[in-house]
């Protein structure tokens, strides 16, 4: 499940490279305990509000940004509008549970940013699965891990990202094969494809893009993250995305569908997505709600004595999320 959080990071859909900063990133196991992120997109306006939150509102700097910021479930009516403080607390919350040492946790993180640069969206940003324990790690790591994530990926509304790098072979893909144990048919399965540019010239990845090797129903979007040594770096993320773009686009076998490829069109497929998955839901209930027609149909029929005729049910269907077939 390469670069998991580096996807999360940059998903975020906010053009602001200092947000972009809020995540820890790096090698190795980096996102050790769920961190439950909420994006709210609201208006701009100049009058800061509270939130819900009764009284005034703390802040931990002195030049409050009013459109943009954070707030965390464990520390309730404080704002934080340095986002590199906001990666501080990441930080400094996961020890408290888990110590300095790579150790794990499966209490979640709940952090909310406030925006009107961002897509309404929830994602789980989730540990990769580790198979050999280092530091504090239990010798059960990747059992640990493992229910951590099926915890979260069961519930029948969730999107499931499985990230997988690209220049790997896909059937061997930890984050798919874990999908399929809660969605076996794929359903509610969206394939990340990272590290494309690394692949090895004169390959690429369209068989998978098309279905032809592992299908899923929302398919595939190959992304273009930034590596470690531009992390490092401090590369601005609106460069690192200008140079995603321009990948896809000069790209032979991508040029033609470069609309389709990138952080930016996983992110909108991802905002298309839930709602639809929703009304499936929601389509699911209201099929398994009696009917009232049958029901008095039943009845009539049980003690008629004249003959009633009644207007044909009218069925109600909700469309579901159509495939992705841009590849096919």
């Amino acid at each position: 499940m390469a670069g998991i959080c580096t996807v999360s990071v940059t998903i975020t859909g906010i053009p602001a490279d200092d947000i972009y900063q809020s995540l820890p990133r790096g090698t190795g196991i980096v996102t050790r305990r769920p961190l439950i992120l909420q994006l709210i997109n609201r208006s701009a306006t100049s009058q800061p509000q509270t939130n819900g939150v009764n009284g005034e509102m703390k802040t931990s700097d002195k030049e409050a940004n009013a459109d943009e910021w954070g707030e965390f479930l464990h520390i309730p009516g404080q704002k934080f509008y340095d986002f590199n403080k906001i990666r501080d607390e990441i930080v400094k919350e996961t020890e408290s549970k888990t110590g300095r040492n790579a150790g794990i946790s499966p209490a979640p993180i709940n952090l909310r940013i406030y925006s009107p640069n961002v897509l309404t969206l929830t994602l789980v940003d989730l540990p990769g699965l580790t198979k050999v324990p280092v530091g504090d790690q239990p010798r059960d790591i990747e059992k640990q891990i493992k229910d951590m994530v099926l915890k979260q990926i069961m519930k029948p509304n969730a999107i499931i990202l499985a990230v997988t790098a690209a220049n790997t072979d896909l059937a061997n893909s930890d984050g798919l094969q874990l999908a399929r144990e809660v969605d076996p048919e794929g359903q509610r399965t969206i394939g990340v494809l990272t590290k494309v540019d690394l692949m090895d010239e004169g390959t690429d990845v369209v068989d998978i893009l098309a279905g032809r090797i592992i299908p899923l129903r929302l398919g595939y979007v190959p992304v273009v993250n930034r590596g470690q040594r531009d992390i490092e770096n401090k590369k601005a993320i609106s460069f690192a995305l200008e140079n995603e773009k321009n990948f896809f686009e000069n790209h032979k076998a991508y040029r033609n569908k470069s609309s389709y490829c990138g952080t930016p069109y996983l992110a909108r497929k991802l905002n298309l997505v839930w709602p639809d998955e929703f009304s499936c839901s929601l389509a699911t209930c209201i099929n398994l709600l009696p009917d009232p027609y049958d029901a008095y149909q039943e009845h009539l029929t049980r003690h008629q004595s004249t003959h009633f005729i009644l207007s044909p049910k009218i069925h109600r269907r909700i469309k579901p999320a159509g495939r992705f077939d841009v590849w096919q």
